[in-house]
């Protein structure tokens, strides 16, 4: 928000800082003017609030009282933020305290009150940012236990820089180092605090650094990383698993014969629960991935990518044939060892099979557990039928869930009621809950006349599948009539719902409460029905009741209060809570089609990396010829934009595939219009965008301005997505003008962006950008871990781009460090790569001509001038048809090689000369991390002339 004049700003922190408080008129008069009031303070204090109103764009925002004026707001970044940090101060689960302390933190665009700290804010700003160092500390602290001391150990330098004297950020820079096997270096920084203290305070380092300092002299054992626990997300159990111990055993002996077990048995007999434990038990490096089925209609390979994290992003030409995601997801999972828990599968077992016979046969190290009352009917596949609870097992459930203690007298009932429900754990459970009301007596009686009853209405049905619909059936006649239109409300929920989801459909928080006590619901914070009861709810379900729509419409709504955060500082906690629902939204799209929520899920799509699915929902539109593109679905063609921002997507789509020719009228056109229509998000995509198409072409005078325009905009909207699209570009223009450290800072920025919004190829490149940096500054061992992190999880997106970036890099730090072989087979299988590329785009792919270039120095290297100077003139031919000055360049320098090693000279120096004016004309001459080849050419020269 622009608020331009001084005073206003000032009245504006004055009301922020007080958080909703009344702030008196003579308060106000004192912190704007001090002693130099204005000659009617009054009325020029009104002035002042009149114009704030009309910036803030709503008059009721300041509110009037007899106390004083208020802003009438809680979306208050300082306010959020206070939130968030207490809420991460408070949990206990690492992974989500890191996502609070991220949230809080992004919140941070600079000093707070930074025009009056010195002034009347100065005590709230000191608090402030006293917080921020809590928040700071307590977010190294929480990636040190995740594991993450390698970067950590870098990225806190700078911090602790500027604040030499706090011993707690201090303790976690030296537990990084070390963890990261640099002794010598946090030993150091101790002794550099220890100096400082002494000289500054007259102090000494307090008694836990001393004994940290102790530790690390001696190399205690206990300063190892503790063991970050598996990757899941399987849901804690709310209650416990009774006599299943033995079967868990045997599906875990199965799982270690067979890559697929597949539990079987009637609906009701503790599937999922039986799963759940035997997943909860094992531990994979890739993690243990429980994907719910129960309510899907289809599409099971997006909802397994979505789980896993895998964005189905194409990552060649839009005129490349592009897999299927079902095949992409195969190769994301082919050097992974994982389980993935497939729950409730009978009802798409002909594409479940399908998609787990093409896991199995192409990921060696999947497995997979899954649930269905039908076998997949694959090969290799190990079968367990879930047997029902024994007796005594069923018994001790009974007595558990329904918090009765049996006596001589009812002992009796109790046995009798686990033998009528044959061990079923849902009817069990059902009946369980009716015991309060009824008593086990009363329980097992009414059991009796319902089973008379329904002893010829049965014929037909398996004898436990009669068992379980007569106990839901007499479940269901002791509801009350709302209680029976709450369940039929809640079915429909195929995801689960909040209470604010069951709310809108007329189920309040007492209902919820009486159906959760008698076990026909789960409980908080999703309450859902078990697949069995709610299957037998929506038998009883008209699709044009009321209700659908009601539940079509809190969808809607959600999706649309949602939109507007994916372009701020809220981000992340709104892609969260669409990704809780993503369900429910896709039942919502299945029976609505709605285009309002289409339109309102359009860059949740983009930012999830769901590109076939928002194409699925937006072909046709200017839109879907994006997500065509990116999706791989071919290009199409749209000459007709309804606004600014579906045109700048399709110059977003372009440019991602190097089509810069087609993105330069699009941008113009759409910046054009962001800055008629004071769209500032809109401004800084487009000047993001540019940035990038500055970079292709070479203008680094354009790509600097525009890049840091975009970068304050983002900054200033809050939006991390935004900012680490500036910061990429922004970086690699730094270290292509050889400012390693500014690019070093904006890379490790991005790449915590990255982590937190989940943009895994985006972290694939953030690392092997950090390692060209590494390489560039001589750190040739850093730089090979870099590259081979972001490798290996390029491969875990099957983004073949993102694989090949890593694997160039790799190459260069092998002709660095002198392995030529090595060097050599990289950079071929990535020229044959990049020479399908061009055969299929039609023009040399941009990451040919540095290929070439590198395999004509390992020629030279060789002494095989022939074989050098035929690469070096394929990819000067190359670097003029992409019309990228600094690749000629590059080019030139290494036919220089050539002719000098043959004896020519003069027309080697003609040649470096050539290739450095090229550079200088585009403002970037060789920075010393790069000067190796031509240095050594100079050698050459000066050694023959």
């Amino acid at each position: 928000m622009r608020v331009p004049e001084l005073k206003v700003r000032a009245l504006l922190a004055d009301l922020l800082m007080h958080e909703g408080r009344p702030v008196s008129a003579d308060r106000l008069l004192d912190d704007l003017w001090g002693e130099e009031l204005p000659g009617n303070p009054a009325n020029t204090l009104q002035t002042k609030v009149s114009q704030l109103r009309r910036a803030l764009g709503d008059r009721q925002l300041v509110a009037y009282q007899p106390a004083g004026y208020s802003l009438v707001t809680d979306s208050v970044d300082a306010i959020q933020f206070t939130r968030l940090l207490a809420g991460a101060l408070a949990s206990e689960d690492l992974r989500a305290k890191a996502d609070l302390l991220s949230d809080a933190l992004a919140l941070w665009r600079g000093p707070a009150y930074v025009d009056f700290r010195d002034s009347f804010a100065h005590a709230a700003a000191s608090r402030l940012d006293e917080q921020r160092l809590t928040a700071l500390e307590e977010q190294a602290e929480v990636r040190l236990a995740l594991g993450e001391h390698s970067r950590l150990a870098d990225e806190l330098g700078e911090l602790v820089a500027e604040h030499p004297l706090r011993e707690r950020l201090r303790a976690a820079h030296l537990r990084a180092l070390y963890r990261s096997g640099r002794p010598s270096e946090a030993l150091a920084g101790y002794a550099e605090l220890r100096a400082q203290l002494a000289d500054e305070l007259g102090l000494d380092p307090g008694p836990e650094l001393v004994a940290l300092h102790q530790a690390i002299l001696v190399q205690d054992p206990a300063l190892a990383p503790a063991p970050v626990s598996s990757l899941t997300n399987l849901p804690l159990p709310v209650t416990s698993i009774l006599g299943r111990d033995e079967a868990v055993t045997e599906v875990r002996a199965l799982m270690d014969s067979s890559r697929l077990v597949t539990l079987t048995g009637p609906g009701g007999v503790g599937k999922t629960r039986l799963a759940l434990a035997v997943a909860s038990s094992v531990e994979f490096p890739g993690g243990v991935w429980l994907v719910e089925l129960a309510g899907a209609t289809g599409q099971v390979a997006e909802l397994v990518a979505a789980t896993l994290g895998v964005r189905d992003e194409a990552s060649s030409p839009s005129q490349v044939p592009v897999p299927a995601l079902a095949n992409r997801l195969a190769d994301a999972l082919r050097g992974q060892r994982l389980v993935l828990v497939l729950d409730n599968c009978e009802h798409l077992v002909g594409e479940v099979a399908a998609l787990v016979e093409l896991l199995l046969r192409t990921a060696p190290g999947v497995r997979v557990l899954a649930t269905s009352r039908e076998s997949l009917a694959l090969p290799g596949e190990a079968l367990f039928v879930v047997p029902p609870l024994d007796e005594a097992s069923a018994v001790a459930m009974f007595v558990e869930r329904s918090g009765s203690t049996p006596d001589a007298e009812s002992a009796p009932w109790v046995e009798a009621i686990c033998r009528r429900l044959d061990g079923l754990p849902l009817a069990l459970e059902l009946a369980a809950a009716r015991v309060r009301a009824l008593g086990v007596r009363g329980v097992a009686e009414r059991l009796d006349d319902r089973f008379r009853l329904l002893a010829g209405a049965g014929r037909g049905r398996p004898a436990r599948q009669q068992t379980l619909r007569a106990v839901i059936d007499w479940s269901w006649e002791q509801l009350t009539e709302p209680q029976r239109s709450a369940m039929l409300a809640l079915a429909i929920h195929p995801g689960g719902c909040t209470l604010e989801a069951a709310e809108a459909v007329g189920v309040d928080l007492d209902l919820l409460d009486q159906l959760v006590s008698r076990s026909m619901v789960t409980g908080a914070p999703k309450y859902r029905l078990l697949e069995s009861v709610a299957a037998y709810c929506l038998e009883r379900l008209d699709q044009d009741d009321p209700v659908v729509r009601a539940r079509d419409a809190y969808y809607i709504e959600l999706a649309e209060r949602a939109a507007p955060h994916l372009y701020g500082s809220a981000q992340r906690q709104w892609l969260g809570r669409l990704d809780e629902e993503v369900l429910n939204l896709r039942a919502v799209l299945d029976s609505a089609g709605s285009p309002r929520l289409v339109e309102a899920l359009t860059w949740y799509w983009y930012l999830r990396g769901r590109h076939q699915e928002g194409y699925r929902h937006t072909k046709g539109t200017a839109w879907g010829s994006g997500f065509a593109m990116l999706a791989g679905a071919g290009r199409t063609d749209s000459t007709e934009f309804p606004d600014a921002r579906s045109r700048w997507f399709l110059a977003h789509a372009c440019l991602h595939f190097g089509d810069v020719s087609t993105a330069v009228g699009l941008l113009d056109e759409a910046l054009a219009q962001f800055r008629a229509l004071d769209d500032r998000w809109g401004e800084a995509a487009a000047l993001a965008s540019r940035t990038k198409q500055a970079m292709f072409q070479g203008d680094f005078e354009l790509a600097a301005s525009s890049g840091a325009q975009s970068m304050a905009i983002f900054g200033e909207l809050g939006d991390r997505w935004g900012q680490l699209q500036a910061s990429d570009m922004l970086g690699y223009l730094a270290e292509v003008t050889g400012d390693y450290a500014r690019a070093d800072r904006l890379h490790r920025k991005g790449l915590r962006i990255a982590e937190d919004l989940r943009l895994w190829t985006d972290v694939s490149y953030r690392l092997s950008s950090l390692g060209r940096i590494a390489l560039l500054t001589g750190e040739l061992e850093r730089s090979a871990d870099f590259h081979e992190q972001g490798m290996r999880l390029a491969g875990e997106q099957a983004n073949r781009f993102a694989e090949e970036f890593a694997r160039v890099g790799l190459g260069l730090v092998a002709r660095r460090s002198g392995d030529l072989d090595r060097a050599e087979e990289l950079f071929l299988e990535s020229l044959e790569w990049n020479r399908r590329l061009e055969t299929d785009f039609g023009v040399p792919f941009y990451g040919v001509t540095l290929i070439l270039a590198e395999l004509g120095f390992i020629a030279s290297g060789r002494g095989e001038t022939a074989a050098a100077r035929r690469l070096h003139l394929e990819g000067l031919a190359a670097a003029r048809e992409v019309g990228d000055p600094r690749s000629v360049a590059l080019a030139q320098e290494g036919l220089a090689e050539v002719a000098a090693l043959e004896g020519s000279y003069e027309e080697a120096a003609r040649l470096l000369a050539e290739a450095a004016a090229l550079r200088e004309s585009v403002g970037a001459p060789l920075p010393p991390g790069e000067r190796g080849d031509v240095d050594r050419i100079r050698d050459l020269i000066a050694a023959g002339s």
